[in-house]
């Protein structure tokens, strides 16, 4: 949130001005950058708006959040209104969404998407997106769960006439999601007394924001319903554009009998797994023929132990890139391809029947497969050599097939606290994003700690589990596995520092001596004590993660030095060029500081890189006694 007062506050302080300063001052400290000169302008042109509307409603009191964060999501509701219901006295809460349009018509397709002229893409009708933060918050804060009748939702376009924007009163309407335009202003006055009344709104205010925070709900622990039965997990804005986008697709692609290929492309955490899951459990439910894919044989192994556990055919709905070598052209309606950065150029290897080798590149194949085949990825997620999953080759393969071609961008977080800093901070610490490293500024929704021995940082993270918590470590691959274990005996201790000595995860899928199989290293309790790698670390989340950076990855004077010759994986051969170890081993460091939820405990195994992480992290002492 980036500011609240009572609404007659808030008109007085636009009225001088002095709000919007205030407004970019509080967001660039959040958010860590200034805010872009549409978003102030919005702020400029709506929020006056909203303060009059309430102000002449009667209601100064009421107190006015804006620019709401969703819990654990860096997705802002544009203001939550708090006050008293004006018939029970009970805490009552409007999540308002502002839009300036004036004009504006459903998609041919789907009325739950809109056009605007000045977007190229399909919207969201605001009446879903507005719904949709609703519904979060339901699911999400203590205050509202406990009370869900106690919020409403309104999408007020109130710079809007009825002639231009009558399409979008089709969409479905109901207490989360109603549309008011500026041409009947009145209508929106009265509905907003219904819902607050004359009284002091800033204790209701203050009970949301106390409001008990909810854990995220993990991927893997909901898979087997979400695919079964119904929706847990509420898509949001773009993840809610993407969803529709395919599903869309799949409407088109029957209606007409012809393809099209869907890129969903985000950072970690940004829900691009969710939506696929989403997808996969409505087209299930519909009867359309669709399967689910990866590159990733821990995530593989994980959607079909979970998903799978009461009802052994959900199994068969996940499958690996490679399994399409020989399949029927088209003969899936859906192929849902996630973590698509784990690509291959071509799916054969040494193992591979000659009778079995197409000839084609592993992206064909997928698209070859299914009439509407669906990429989910993060370029910076590629952490193999060979591995080639962008945006670009996609696009590349549909245009040389004629096939039309929609990317979708997700920006919103959900990992890592829902924290657009953190990730930032993460992404430039690294150097994958031009800048150098900045200090890290702390935001409320992650928590970022330098730990000075391996010790340390796992003793917090065990304190944490003793909280609840789910906890992992992980490391850069510097340290051989050893992939054998004789039958009986306990995983060695490969990963080594100073005294500290702790095995990596167990290679293969079998359990050892009380370990998980590697594929469950990341879901199972079990796996704590173990140290994890990228492979098994990679498309999952929990709650707090400690990573050690090891010597392949080295701060000296004023840059990162990439070390090959301390790396010890495999997949690096003499070929490898420079550039693309450096690339591959900073990518593998990106993906392991993004799988916490709620904080990351970092150590490096290098005095002077521990240094400068203290420094940018401003943790001059050890975090255990500050």
């Amino acid at each position: 949130m980036l500011f609240r007062d009572s609404a007659a506050a808030v008109a007085a302080e636009c009225h001088s001005g002095a709000l919007f300063f205030r407004l970019t001052e509080q967001f660039t400290y959040v958010h860590g950058h200034r805010p872009g000169s549409s978003e102030v302008r919005s702020w400029e042109r709506s929020i006056p708006v909203l303060a009059s509307a309430l102000n002449d409603a009667g209601l100064g009191q009421v107190e006015m959040l804006l620019e709401y964060g969703l819990p654990l999501n860096s997705k802002r509701a544009d203001a939550v209104l708090a006050g008293v219901h004006p018939e029970t006295g009970l805490p009552s809460y409007v999540v308002v969404e502002l839009k300036q349009w004036s004009s504006a018509e459903p998609d041919d397709d789907d009325p739950s998407l809109c056009r605007v002229d000045a977007y190229a893409q399909a919207v969201l009708n605001p009446v879903d997106q507005v719904r949709g933060y609703c519904e979060y918050l339901v699911s999400f804060n203590g205050a509202l769960a406990a009370n869900p009748e106690s919020i409403s939702g309104a999408a007020y376009l109130h710079n809007a006439t009825e002639l231009g924007v009558k399409g979008l009163f089709e969409a479905e309407q109901n207490q989360y999601g109603q549309l008011f335009i500026g041409a009947r202003r009145g209508e929106f006055i009265d509905f907003l007394r219904t819902k607050l009344g004359t009284g002091p709104g800033a204790p209701a205010a203050d009970e949301l924001l106390a409001g008990k925070i909810g854990p995220s709900k993990q991927l893997m622990g909901v898979a087997a319903q979400e695919v079964r039965e119904r929706e847990q997990f509420v898509l949001l804005d773009e993840q809610r554009i993407a969803y529709r986008t395919v599903l869309n697709a799949v409407r088109r692609a029957k209606r007409s009998d012809h393809k099209e290929v869907v890129v969903v492309t985000g950072g970690p955490g940004t829900g691009k797994s969710v939506i696929a899951l989403s997808l996969l459990g409505e087209l299930y439910r519909q009867g359309i023929t669709a399967l689910h894919a990866t590159g990733s044989s821990s995530f593989t192994t994980t959607m079909r132990k979970v998903a799978g556990a009461r009802k052994p055919q959900v199994r068969e709905l996940f499958k690996y890139f490679n399994s399409f070598m020989t399949a029927e052209r088209n003969r899936l309606d859906v192929l849902i391809c996630d973590e698509a950065h784990r690509m291959r150029e071509t799916s054969a290897n040494r193992y591979t029947r000659a009778a079995d080798r197409s000839g084609k590149a592993q992206i064909e194949e997928l698209i070859d497969a299914a009439r509407v085949p669906v990429f989910l990825l993060d370029e910076h997620q590629v952490v193999r050599p060979g591995e080639m999953g962008t945006v670009a080759e996609i696009e590349a393969a549909a245009a040389r097939k004629g096939l039309r071609c929609q990317v979708v961008p997700l920006d919103s977080q959900f990992r890592c606290g829902g924290s657009d800093a953190y990730v930032r901070w993460v992404v430039r610490l690294l150097g994958l994003e031009p800048g150098g490293p900045v200090a890290w500024e702390p935001d409320g929704r992650m928590q970022l700690m330098v730990a000075d021995s391996p010790q340390e940082m796992e003793a917090f993270l065990d304190d944490r589990r003793a909280e609840k918590y789910s906890a992992r470590m992980s490391a850069g691959y510097c340290w051989t596995w050893t992939k054998k274990v004789p039958a009986g005996e306990a995983l060695p201790a490969d990963v080594v520092i100073g005294e500290w000595k702790r095995p990596w995860n167990v290679y293969g899928d079998r359990a050892v001596g009380g370990a998980p199989p590697a594929a469950l290293w990341a879901t199972d309790p079990a796996g704590f004590g173990q140290v994890g790698c990228v492979y098994t670390a990679q498309g999952f989340e929990y709650d707090w993660s400690g990573v050690i950076i090891g010597p392949d990855l080295v701060w000296r004077g004023d840059r990162w030095i990439a070390d090959r010759t301390a790396s010890k994986d495999p997949v690096f051969k003499k070929s490898t060029p420079e550039a693309d170890v450096a690339r591959l081993i900073r990518n593998t460091y990106k993906v392991l500081l993004t799988r916490g939820m709620v904080g990351t405990v970092v150590y490096s195994t290098d005095a002077e890189t521990r240094e400068k992480l203290r420094e940018l992290t401003g943790m001059t002492a050890s975090f255990a006694t500050v």
